[in-house]
């Protein structure tokens, strides 16, 4: 049994992880901004402590004695449409966030074993028809500023010899949340199609798995620093629109031209329609076995 502390657990992902770590008898303790709300998602869990990021005074001795923490707390990229205020307000919750975790992990007198924070594939920008290991260097776009900052915080923990994990999330595919939510309602109207000119890569992953890669970070000692998280059997957009209006039985007939998105979510259209073909190759080597690799029955599953 181990003691993991998880901020950012009303999230989607922060909700089904916790589930699996009392499933499997983990004691959970959740650093939450909304105590109200943790304690009526998760009754079971003993300890919920209220977690402003910018005052650790009144979190950290919470660290001590824990065997791992999962960050993944962060502003909602599409909560609103971007502007300057805004994008800065997605890096604070970040860097800052990250950076006071990390600095009070180094005053405990027993530190965790393991700090894994979540990151993302917008790392590598839009890369086309390359490849990207964890080895590819990072775009320059701005999200993928975002997560080489996001990234750096968390790295700073190697020097006081606690493994730290970043997890690179591909396209989570749920029905309960995310781009598969959204692209539902054109399919079942009719109207569905493909994002974009259709030939990007969209480089996705069950929500088991990526549920299963976080319980991998914290039980595997030998696996640390940039993880790719996404299944290795990316797909173009266009196959992607193809193979859910399959599943569902419906046209995938009516593409989303970028200008249309960009009415739509503005600048953050560009990370929308990049394209990143993205190779698992650390998770593979440590022995991650996905639980799903075909799109076609990963859909089946979650439809």
């Amino acid at each position: 049994m181990k003691k993991v502390i998880v901020t950012g657990a009303t999230g989607l992902i922060g909700k089904k992880l916790i589930q699996a770590l009392l499933d499997r008898n983990d004691e959970v303790v959740i650093f939450s901004r909304d105590i109200k709300k943790a304690k009526s998602i998760f009754p079971n869990v003993k300890q919920i402590i209220e977690w402003d990021y910018h005052h650790p005074e009144k979190w950290k001795s919470n660290l001590e004695n824990s065997d791992a923490v999962v960050h993944l707390a962060g502003l909602n990229l599409f909560a609103k449409r971007w502007n300057d205020e805004f994008k800065k307000s997605i890096i604070e919750s970040r860097q800052v966030s990250t950076k006071n975790l990390v600095e009070a992990i180094k005053l405990c007198n027993k530190k965790p074993e393991v700090f894994i924070s979540a990151s993302g594939i917008g790392y590598y920008g839009d890369c086309r028809d390359n490849l990207l290991t964890e080895e590819f260097p990072n775009g320059n776009d701005f999200l993928a500023e975002v997560c080489k900052i996001w990234e750096s915080e968390s790295a700073k923990l190697d020097t006081a010899n606690v493994r730290s994990v970043q997890i690179r999330t591909g396209l989570v595919l749920t029905p309960e949340d995310g781009a598969l939510k959204q692209m539902l309602l054109p399919f079942k109207l009719f109207i569905g199609g493909h994002l974009g000119n259709g030939k990007q890569w969209a480089s996705w992953l069950h929500i088991d798995d990526i549920i299963g890669i976080y319980l991998h970070a914290i039980d595997n000692q030998n696996l640390s620093g940039a993880v790719n998280a996404a299944s290795p059997t990316p797909v173009r957009m266009k196959e992607f629109a193809k193979t859910l209006g399959k599943v569902l039985n419906r046209p995938s007939f009516f593409p989303v031209p970028k200008f249309v998105l960009k009415l739509v979510v503005g600048e953050a259209v560009e990370v929308v329609t990049a394209s990143q073909r993205v190779i698992p190759d650390k998770l593979v080597k440590s022995g991650y076995q996905f639980k799903f690799t075909n799109l076609e029955e990963t859909m089946r599953d979650l439809l």
